[in-house]
Formats: structure tokens, sequence, C-alpha cells
């Protein structure tokens, strides 16, 4: 029988979730709650969901439902995350998982005490060109790791918008901030020893627009860039030793909008320049079949972030934004 999944809330994100996961074999999307009947009424039947909840807490209880799909705002993941994993639930949290480090902890305290799963989701992580692009590194393809660049931005309109408020933790770090520290993460195997970053601010007190330097125990630098206020770019660079891998790193890569994955092995004229091909496969669909293998086969089967790189990633965002607003290179003990 498929995973059979719940959505908390009506988010646009949640509207795409569904189109992905319409097209697996091991999860479907039976149902949806949000706090206005009218809106999980109207979200149902545009969705062709069987059942929607006028209420997060009668979805929970119904026992027909094995997962949940939480795409509510920053602020309110770790609640309903801990709610839906005590009523017996795993969990497929949006990113980033929670707001703070110690939420995160708690989370995947629930989730352990409750025996049931709960990701982080980051649909590029399960999709073809993630996969290659962890092949290549470890495989040794352009050497040992030294620099990684990621930045990812869009323009945000004018007007009231829920990535800026302080409230809901929000910001573009919070927002598109997260995927290049994700990135930076699965690639260094490690989280950073200390952090510096600078900022641009919103009347609101969030961040627009921010810039960290990431610096590694290993020696590996990384450096990130996120915010509301360019054309939409997402791409990161990761040079080594022997050579560089540049990628796009697609959440929903499809035929007509493909993830890139270019590669230059060599260090100087003899070098080697190609594009690696990999399958188009919506980042949602990739993800809901995987976290379904992790149900019912266990972690090995999960390609996703793994919990030690939720955690990491949450300090590491606390650390950036601690810079920010200080001023000041901010470190991250090892142990913590």
């Amino acid at each position: 029988m498929p995973l059979r999944f719940g959505i908390l809330g009506t988010a646009r994100i949640a509207r795409s979730f569904v189109e992905g996961v319409r097209l697996s074999r091991h999860a479907t999307v039976t149902s949806v709650a949000s706090r206005d009947a009218a809106k999980a009424r109207a979200f149902a039947q545009e969705a062709g969901l069987a059942r929607h909840f006028a209420s997060y807490e009668a979805l929970l209880a119904d026992r027909d439902i094995d997962a949940v799909y939480i795409p509510l705002p920053n602020s309110l993941h770790a609640e309903w995350s801990i709610r839906a994993l005590q009523a017996g639930k795993h969990v497929l949290c949006e990113k980033p998982l929670s707001a703070t480090a110690a939420e995160a902890r708690a989370m995947f305290d629930a989730a352990r005490q409750h025996g049931v799963h709960l990701v982080e989701g980051y649909p590029y992580r399960t999709q073809p060109q993630t996969l290659k692009l962890r092949e290549l590194l470890d495989g040794g393809v352009i050497g040992d790791v030294q620099l990684i660049q990621g930045s990812f931005g869009f323009t945000l309109g004018a007007g009231e918008n829920i990535r800026f408020s302080p409230q809901l933790a929000g910001g573009a770090l919070m927002d598109v901030g997260t995927y290049p520290v994700n990135l930076a993460r699965m690639i260094a195997k490690a989280r950073p020893i200390r952090v510096h970053a600078v900022a641009e601010w919103s009347a609101s007190g969030v961040d627009r627009a921010l810039a960290a330097t990431l610096v590694y125990e290993s020696g590996l630098f990384a450096q990130i860039t996120c915010g509301f206020n360019t054309c939409v770019h997402r791409q990161a660079l990761i040079a080594g030793t022997r050579g560089v891998i540049q990628t796009t790193y697609l959440n929903h890569t499809s035929v007509a909008s493909q993830a890139v994955l270019q590669l230059r092995v060599g260090t100087d004229k003899d070098a080697v320049d190609s594009i690696v091909q990999t399958s188009a496969i919506n980042g949602f669909l990739a993800e809901a079949d995987s976290f379904a293998r992790l149900v019912s086969e266990g972690p090995a089967e999960w390609l996703g972030t793994t919990p030690e790189e939720s955690i990491d990633g949450m300090l590491t965002l606390e650390a950036i934004l601690e810079s920010a607003r200080s001023g000041r290179t901010v470190e991250i003990p090892l142990l913590s």
C-alpha cells in the first residue's frame, strides 16, 4: 500500500507537492487540513483529494493517514511536527526544519521517542543531479574540495509577504539561503567552525539580502549569498585540487528546465570541460518516493538530508544571523 500523506496547510508549495506526488507508486496524498474550513475544502477540490479537515488536530487524529507533509510558516514547523510525531505520524517537514537548533533537537527527540521518522525537505537532494554530484565528489574526480560558492535569489515584489515577518522566522537566509547552506554541509560533510556574515535589512527587521563566509576545520571555505532583490538565480561552484563542478541544483527539474552539471577536470591548459547529463525527475516525486522507502525499508533508503545535517544546518543558520547582526565572526563549537 502506498504511504498515505496528509497535508497541514494550504500554502502554494503544498499544491506543487500534490502535483509531484501524483505520479508516485509508493506515496499518495489523501487529505489536507486548514484552520479555515473553506480553504481546506477548496484546496481538496482543486487538488482532487478525497478528504479535507477544518483543523490540524482532526487530520492528525485520522488513523488512515500514515505521514504528514508540513509546508507551514517556519515558526510553526517545530510545534506541528512534534504534534504529528506524537500522534504517530511520520513527518516530512519543509525547510528550514525549525527556527532554532534547539527546536530541531526537540523534534528529532520526539521522533525517536515515538518510533517514527522525521526528515527535512530539500527535494534537490533526492534527484539524479545531486546523486551524480555526490558520486563525482566521492570518487575524487575534482580532487580535494577547497572552495564552495552557492547562491540563490529572486525578486520579492512589493506588498505584505510572510517572508518578511520576524514573528514567522522570515528573511532571505531562512528562505532561499537555507539551500546553499545545506549544499555546503552535504559537500563538506561537516559543519563550519566559524562564520562571518553581512546583510541588508528590511523595514521589518529581517534580512532582505545576505552574504556569508563559512570556515571549516579542514581549511575548506564556503561562500553563500541569498536575497530577495535580484533576478532569479540558483547556482553553485565547487572547486577542488584537480577540477571544478558548476551546478544549478534545481528542485523541480523537468525536461524544459533541467539541472546542469558542468565538469572541468585538470589544473591548467590541460583541463577538459564536459556536461554531465542526468535524468529529469520532479523533485517532490523523488523526495516522496525516497521517504516512502525510508518508512517501509529503513534509513538506508533515504537519499535526503540526515538528522545530523539538519541540526548542523540550524546551528549554521543561527550563527550566520548572529554574525550579520553583530558584525563579528561567530564561532560554532564542534561539539554542541
